[in-house]
């Protein structure tokens, strides 16, 4: 899942799939008591997990000392290809996330689902407890509200 996710990201962030994994594994240990007795319950919580890896490390990424927005360059001379657009969507979207988790916690779980952690319809239907008809009506709205707080 990780590697998907992170073809799907593109060039936004140098994290690498080991990394993504390793970063999420010893969040899973540091969250201690994680009661992961189904798979719908594991798979939401590895999704929130996912998401707040990517978005720590954009940010990180960004951070003043290490350069902020400046383009990167790697030992070779060649021009990094992650842009700072790219990234700044990503939080973006993160913090949309989190003013639409006020009104609609389940339409947040989606998109953590499907936008960080590239679940396919099935398996966020099965996790969620619904038919993958209403998955796409909510994906839908979730769309749409995203759209409007984004623009």
């Amino acid at each position: 899942m990780a590697s998907q996710r992170l073809r799907r990201l593109g060039p936004v962030t140098l994290l690498d799939t080991t990394s993504l994994v390793h970063e999420s594994y010893l969040r899973f240990l540091n969250a201690g008591n994680l009661n992961a007795q189904d798979r719908s319950r594991f798979l939401a919580y590895a999704a929130r997990v996912m998401r707040s890896v990517v978005i720590d490390f954009v940010r990180e990424s960004q951070a003043e000392r290490r350069g902020g927005d400046l383009v990167q360059v790697t030992l070779n001379t060649e021009v990094g290809a992650a842009t700072s657009e790219d990234a700044g969507t990503i939080l973006k979207v993160s913090e949309a996330l989190d003013a639409l988790a006020s009104s609609d916690e389940r339409l947040v779980q989606l998109v953590e689902m499907k936008y960080f952690a590239g679940y396919n319809e099935r398996e966020i239907a099965e996790c969620l407890g619904i038919s993958e008809r209403t998955l796409r009506r909510e994906w839908q709205r979730a769309r749409l509200l995203l759209h409007a707080a984004l623009t």
